[in-house]
């Protein structure tokens, strides 16, 4: 295997593996394959596009001016403030054809999205530094920004069944957890033991997802009783 393969293995390969448990998570009413794999790759194509091009302008300087200046604070909350809202925007495919109506379907598109985001992501650090760290990315990134993006997409999911109004309490946690994330990560690269924190957040992401799964699955199973109770037929 070239090194040009092993990047796009490295970088592609747990993303879509994360997808293929995740979906078949959705266990009552499974979402259309179409969409979980457009989600997937507009998360992967337009969200990175968009947060590359927002990023570039406001800490790295690539246009020959930088809004922030590159420290740690400032590049973790810009990461989360552009990257969220990037990645919502493949979400919104899926909520814009009607096909969200609950928790475990925003959770299906939300997982789609972060993980196509995170694949091209790290297939884009393995161009710049090299196959070692695709792989270091490849098995940490995938499922915490499938985490945040899914805490966005179970606020679509719930706002389409008309349980809240707004969304912004989800996208204030998730860029909350995605600029905790990145600050720490920045931090442990001088001091190691801000490691510590980037752990703990691994197992704040891993008890948010199963409990949004577990919400979802049991919101799906009342449904699939009141069809049968009702007579009636799922749609």
């Amino acid at each position: 295997m070239d090194i040009l393969s092993a990047i796009v293995f490295f970088a592609y390969a747990p993303a879509l593996g994360l997808l293929w448990y995740f979906y078949h998570e959705d266990k009552y009413e499974p979402e259309p394959k179409k969409f979980v794999i457009a989600t997937f790759i507009l998360g992967a194509t337009l969200s990175v596009g968009v947060a590359m091009v927002l990023e570039a302008f406001l800490v790295e300087g690539e246009f020959g001016y930088a809004l922030l200046p590159a420290t740690a604070f400032s590049m973790a909350l810009i990461a989360g403030i552009v990257e969220e809202p990037a990645k919502a925007l493949a979400i919104r495919l899926p909520f814009k054809a009607g096909q969200m109506d609950g928790i475990m379907d925003g959770v299906v598109y939300g997982v789609a999205a972060g993980l196509g985001f995170a694949a091209t992501e790290n297939f884009l650090y393995g161009i710049g530094l090299g196959v070692g760290a695709t792989i270091v990315r490849g098995f940490l990134t995938p499922f915490a920004h499938a985490t945040w993006s899914a805490i966005i997409g179970v606020g679509y999911g719930l706002r389409a069944e008309g349980k809240i109004q707004t969304l912004s309490s989800y996208f204030a946690l998730a860029i909350l957890l995605h600029f905790l994330w990145d600050y720490f990560a920045f931090l442990s690269i001088t001091i190691p033991s801000y490691y510590i924190f980037t752990i703990l957040l691994i197992f704040i992401n891993i008890a948010l997802v199963r409990y949004f799964i577990i919400l979802g699955q049991r919101e799906d199973l009342e449904k699939v009783w009141l069809y049968w109770f009702v007579g009636g037929k799922k749609t």
